[in-house]
């Protein structure tokens, strides 16, 4: 069976228009609620976190999941704005059967979505997002009153993931005598993540942590990283720290002003564990990672291998690998050693240890990855289509190949977050992989109007 509402990170969409809507996010949480109810585990109902982010819509939404729950007989737990890694680790610690985001990461204010956990804190696999789907199609029957859910809040959440951040970095080192800017993108983390760092020491300035319902990932956070670069050389910082909407992607930047993607990142951290004989096999990567990162990691001979896009794609594969690192460029960094899924402040803490242990800056710990101009278009489509099986589509794909003759790579896929067609051509010049991906793109906007 096809799945017809999740993508690769939940069900989203625009609010309002289908599937974003009240009715169907309640028939969504009872449809959870009776698979959940089929496989939890001991005699107990289950039990259900649900967080979000800032978004207006959150409140909307949150009230329908939590209606559906309690129809299928489920327990709600809320613990309101709390980072997409937060509602991981909060599900895994209160021995729950799932965690619930209401979140549309870094997409606009008027976007959102839901995705799920499982009790373990991992990403729900696709064989049980395809038996909600299923459940979706049948008709809602609530529990006799006796047998419903109930509904109760989690005072102490915030406190609870504070710590929990901090039990990540290593207890030999600290923050003293750093500059921090801290920019929580006015979403989930904006009362959580300067508190990490200035309780490890170092003195933090803030931004992007003055959330209004509507200005989440609005100019800032980590796909906007301009305002950070402002921030760090205003305030003279070491360092700069942007985190996205839901708390799941990290971009840094350094003194310079210089930003530091997720591909550098990884890099920093996998050659940290490296050096220090720490590092359990390789790193994953997706299709995206840049062909700088991988040389810069196979001259330190780390074993490398690429999944498809998605953090729920690198999770399975270091899964299946038995290994703990991996990552995307856009900022989600898979530590498996330090929590089940992506989280942009534990990753920007593992980055921190490697400079603090290592004495170095980021741009000498990171100087070893000498990226490949990569460009990256979004051309919008409405309806679905199959680019592979377009002729035109194809063409310009294979006379891009041809031009690039081995010294880049060429990538389309549709995204499975936005109704948008991703792509990105790779290679040594900037002008030809400009020329190229614009190319393919106009034959891609012309085949799917």
């Amino acid at each position: 069976m096809s799945r017809k509402y999740f993508g690769t990170d939940g069900v989203r969409g625009k609010v309002g228009v289908s599937p974003i809507t009240p009715d169907f996010v309640l028939g969504l949480g009872y449809a959870a609620g009776k698979v959940l109810t089929r496989t939890r585990r001991g005699a107990e109902r289950p039990a259900v976190l649900i967080g979000k982010d800032t978004r207006i819509s959150g409140y909307m939404l949150e009230s329908a999941l939590e209606a559906g729950l309690a129809a299928a007989g489920v327990d709600v737990l809320l613990v309101g704005p709390m980072p997409t890694p937060a509602v991981a680790y909060l599900t895994r610690a209160l021995r729950l059967s799932a965690g619930i985001v209401i979140s549309a990461s870094h997409n606009p204010y008027d976007d959102n979505g839901i995705k799920f956990f499982s009790g373990e804190g991992a990403k729900l696999p696709d064989k049980v997002e395809t038996a909600i789907e299923a459940e979706l199609a049948r008709p809602l029957q609530c529990k006799k009153s006796a047998q419903l859910g109930k509904a109760r809040r989690i005072d102490d959440a915030v406190g609870r993931y504070i710590e929990f951040c901090k039990s990540t970095f290593p207890t030999h080192l600290d923050l003293r005598g750093l500059r921090l800017v801290v920019d929580s993108a006015h979403g989930a983390t904006y009362h959580i993540a300067a508190h990490v760092f200035h309780e490890l020491g170092a003195d933090v300035e803030e931004i992007g942590n003055k959330p209004d319902g509507y200005n989440i990932n609005a100019a800032c956070g980590a796909t906007h990283p301009q305002a950070l670069q402002e921030a760090v050389k205003k305030h003279r910082a070491d360092l700069g720290i942007a985190l996205d909407g839901d708390g799941d992607r990290l971009v840094m930047v350094d003194g310079r002003g210089a930003v530091y993607d997720g591909d550098q990142l990884l890099y920093v951290i996998a050659s940290h564990r490296k050096k220090r004989n720490q590092l359990k096999g390789g790193v994953v990567g997706t299709l995206m990672t840049n062909l700088g990162m991988e040389h810069a990691l196979a001259r330190l001979k780390i074993p490398f291998a690429r999944a498809k896009v998605g953090d729920r794609y690198v999770l399975e594969m270091l899964q299946a690998k038995g290994w703990e690192l991996g990552g995307e460029n856009s900022g989600h960094i898979v530590c498996l050693d330090r929590h089940s899924t992506g989280d942009g402040i534990i990753s920007a803490l593992q980055v921190l240890s490697a400079l603090r242990d290592n004495k170095t800056t980021l741009a000498k710990a990171a100087a070893a990855v000498k990226l490949y101009p990569q460009i990256l278009i979004n051309v919008r489509s409405e309806r679905r289509f199959d680019f592979n099986a377009d002729r035109s589509v194809q063409q310009a794909v294979a006379k891009a190949a041809a031009a690039l003759d081995g010294s880049g790579r060429v990538l389309l896929r549709a995204s499975g977050t936005e109704p948008v067609i991703r792509v990105m051509v790779e290679g040594k010049s900037r002008s030809a992989v400009t020329h190229w991906a614009e190319t393919i793109a106009a034959a891609v906007r012309k085949a799917a109007s």
